[in-house]
């Protein structure tokens, strides 16, 4: 199973400047160990110290977010597409 994986730009130093990734899973929790040994390091900069996702980083399965899905129990299926989207803040 293949699931294409957006990378915004402040990762891609960690995925070989790829903006995208093909990773296997069939949840997002699955996936993110799937990417992290393709790029390793990468997990740590999207999980905290207990393997939950960061509150400043949002991921999308086909446009939908997972905090309103199943969060990293969201279902994964074959060609998914999975957006992984860096909060921003300003003012």
């Amino acid at each position: 199973m293949s699931v294409k994986v957006l990378i915004p730009t402040p990762l891609q130093k960690l995925t070989n400047n790829q903006a995208t990734v093909e990773c296997a899973g069939t949840n997002i929790s699955e996936l993110l160990e799937s990417l992290e040994q393709s790029c390793p390091g990468i997990k740590a900069r999207l999980c905290d110290d207990q393997g939950e996702l960061r509150r400043f980083v949002n991921f999308y399965v086909n446009n939908e977010d997972i905090r309103f899905l199943d969060g990293q129990k969201t279902p994964l299926s074959d060609g998914d597409e999975v957006s992984i989207i860096p909060a921003i803040a300003g003012g």
